[in-house]
């Protein structure tokens, strides 16, 4: 089955050949702005659950939670923090995220990347400002609706710019930057959620929420000035000069006359397609479909979630207090996966996709299995866990993050960006973001009750799905590193087996094997 690691190495000359371009000055500060989109998806995930968390936010909005909560002393481990209230909260801006993905497809088609990119930073930096501003619970969660929006027109648009963008070799490492981005993110947040639980009279969380506008102000306003891609720019207006002209500022060099080739051709098959989302449906698109369906799925079952929610418990263990847990565990675990998502980046175009997802599957499979049979000997319904085992279990939960963080962290987000067709480009992203959020939903609003009926036997869970998804990369999964975007069919049509559904080689397939 290594046929999907061969793939590359065939025809492999002739791209480098034909790719006469640069990484650019303009290209880089462009896929800067565009990456701040993971900023603010990043930085949502990683304050909602501190100002959840917050007393004073509790108090305000959700009552009889913060009352419940204080009042039961005999909750397990497992179940004291399941609050389907909460969760709803929580959940809600990936509801609107999935909504908005869809509107977001057109709007990418019609109008181009930028505008969309654009909508996505306006909509977030208003639900930043209804969020801190927040008087009642329904204003609190219109904001978070917003929020939604601008992630699902953001998340749907910026991995598309900057695969569009990046020079084929350097593809792989412009798109990671988004993840990289989404890191930082989370990051950021944790460390404000630090410092504004300490703020006396209680407004702490107002500013944690109203910080988010940081990042969507850099986004709305640098998407002010960013250029639109070669391929959207050709699709919506069909100007080959202009087209052209555009390819040797992004690229560098006047010698663009082939990739100038590739997109027209992808735009004349493009403009015949009216309906997008009917076409993805044909026989011939339903690797990427798969792709678009089952990368986003694996991605949220992973089991991110539950490491992350254990690791302020287990530095309580070792004997930290409260707040003190609460920054260690934001600071290990963003550190270890901005360091392994920055790693990612620069080794993602030099071994491939494929490897990093299986060895990085791997990784987490054992960390799973490891955490997860410590946890079942070592931590009961009530009392802690031995130090020893609480260090060896830390260790295992970095494992995790950093098998995380250069696989399936960033390769979800770059994979299904780059491997649509130009006809299908929009609606595809917008299917695979569209599932990221329904899944993200799913597995929020049914992690705590499972941790609580399953306790231990979460880890296993997710652990299964780490084994499912290796498995998936190393059967069905072809390399596309260093492959032109808009040559990306052909390594559907030389998989082992692909190839049976969508046909064999191509004629531009052929060419390139006798090169």
């Amino acid at each position: 089955m290594a046929v999907g690691l061969a793939i590359t190495s065939r025809g492999g000359g002739e791209e480098q050949k034909n790719e006469k371009g640069r990484m650019t000055s303009f290209v880089i500060w462009s896929c800067i702005v565009a990456a701040t989109g993971g900023v603010i998806f990043g930085y949502d995930i990683g304050i909602s659950g501190g100002v959840t968390s917050m007393e004073p936010f509790l108090k305000k909005f959700f009552p009889e939670v913060f009352r419940k909560m204080g009042e039961d002393t005999k909750t397990s481990n497992y179940c004291k923090f399941d609050s389907q209230l909460l969760t709803s909260f929580t959940s809600s801006l990936y509801v609107a995220g999935l909504i908005a993905s869809f509107f977001a497809s057109s709007v990418t088609k019609a109008f181009g990347r930028k505008p969309s990119i654009l909508v996505g930073g306006a909509a977030f930096l208003t639900g930043a400002a209804l969020g801190g501003a927040a008087s009642n619970v329904y204003m609190l969660i219109f904001g978070r609706v917003l929020l939604g929006v601008g992630v699902g027109f953001a998340n749907q648009s910026a991995p598309l710019y900057l695969s569009e963008m990046a020079p084929p070799r350097y593809r792989g490492a412009i798109n990671n930057g988004f993840q990289l981005c989404v890191g930082i993110g989370v990051l950021s947040a944790n460390l404000i959620n630090y410092a504004a639980e300490k703020i006396a009279g209680g407004w702490g969380w107002r500013l944690s929420l109203a910080l988010a506008a940081v990042p969507a102000s850099i986004l709305t306003a640098g998407a002010l000035f960013l250029p639109e891609t070669p391929n959207s720019f050709l699709q919506r207006t069909g100007d080959r000069h202009r087209t052209e002209l555009m390819l040797r500022r992004v690229r560098g060099t006047d010698d663009v006359q082939a990739e100038l080739e590739d997109l027209v051709k992808a735009n004349e098959v493009s403009r015949t397609v009216e309906h997008p989302f009917k076409k993805i449906l044909e026989r011939k698109y339903r690797a990427q479909l798969v792709m678009a369906i089952a990368i986003p799925f694996f991605q949220q079952v992973t089991g991110i979630n539950v490491l992350s929610f254990y690791a302020p418990v287990l530095f309580r263990t070792i004997g930290m207090s409260e707040s003190a847990s609460l920054l260690a565990s934001a600071i290990v675990t963003g550190v270890v996966g901005i360091t392994s998502t920055f790693i990612s980046m620069v080794v993602v175009d030099r071994v491939g996709r494929r490897l990093l997802l299986l060895v990085g599957g791997f990784q987490m499979l054992i960390s799973q299995v490891i955490v997860g049979s410590t946890m079942a000997a070592q931590l009961g319904d009530h009392g802690g866990i031995a130090k020893g085992y609480a260090f060896m279990v830390i260790i295992f939960v970095c494992i995790f993050v950093a098998g995380f963080g250069w696989s399936w962290g960033p390769l979800g987000w770059l994979i299904p960006s780059e491997i649509f067709p130009l006809e299908i480009r929009s609606a595809g992203q917008s299917i695979n973001v569209a599932v990221n959020f329904l899944f993200t939903f799913i597995v929020a609003q049914s992690f705590l009750p499972m941790l609580c009926h399953f306790k231990a036997g979460i880890f296993f869970f997710y652990g299964g799905w780490a084994a499912a998804m290796t498995g998936f990369v190393y059967l069905f999964l072809p390399e596309t590193k260093n492959v032109p975007i808009e040559q990306m069919e052909r390594v559907w049509r030389m998989h082992w087996f692909w190839r049976r559904i969508v046909g064999g080689e191509s004629r531009d397939a052929n060419k390139l094997e006798g090169a």
